[in-house]
């Protein structure tokens, strides 16, 4: 089993993204958890523990941030689609502008 963490940073603006709402799906939607991004852009907990093998997506609630923070952003949310392959930790960050998003896989 892995473990999942995430967090969101806004290029933009030089900051953590705080209260950026986070969901963590199967890949046919089925609901695993859910959580808000901290004052560091960090999610404390979503969704099980530990996560088997498999495809999930964490979708994130870009366009309310945006929004929130005065700018006018063209995503109104963003979905990453994922594969754990392995027991071990899988970090997904989001690197967040107005007009466009780019992720990796973190450690």
């Amino acid at each position: 089993m892995a473990t999942l963490s995430t967090h969101v940073l806004d290029t933009a603006l030089g900051r953590p993204a705080r209260g950026v709402r986070v969901e963590l799906t199967t890949l046919d939607g089925a609901p695993l958890g859910e959580g808000t991004t901290d004052e560091d852009g960090r999610v404390g907990s979503i969704g099980p523990a530990l996560l088997p093998p498999g495809d999930y997506v964490l979708t994130f609630g870009t366009g309310a941030y945006h929004a929130a923070t005065g700018q006018e952003g063209f995503y109104p949310s963003v979905p990453i689609t994922f594969t754990i392959g392995a027991d071990e930790h899988f970090h997904v960050p989001l690197l967040l502008n107005p007009f466009g998003y780019s992720t990796y896989r973190g450690s």
